[in-house]
């Protein structure tokens, strides 16, 4: 089982059930998520495994919306 923290930054952090929080981030405001987490992705359970845990930004920056709106624009000779 994982616990999974978040902060008002919208990044996440994944530790392993009753494992303390890095120090690294321990000086941060993160609330604990109150669901229990019983499966996560293979990529995520190497990182907590490797580092003890695993730390992800959700933060949406202008730079991945231009990205994200190229990506979407279709591109075939008879459509421009």
């Amino acid at each position: 089982m994982f616990d999974v923290y978040r902060n008002g930054k919208r990044d996440f952090l994944v530790v392993s059930n009753g494992s303390p929080m890095p120090v690294l981030y321990s000086s941060n405001k993160w609330r604990k998520s109150r669901g229990r987490v019983l499966k996560v992705s293979d990529e995520i359970r190497a990182a907590v495994q490797e580092r003890g845990y695993y730390l992800r930004s959700a933060r949406v920056t202008k730079k991945d919306l231009i990205h994200a709106g190229r990506s979407v624009v279709d591109t075939t000779p008879g459509n421009l």
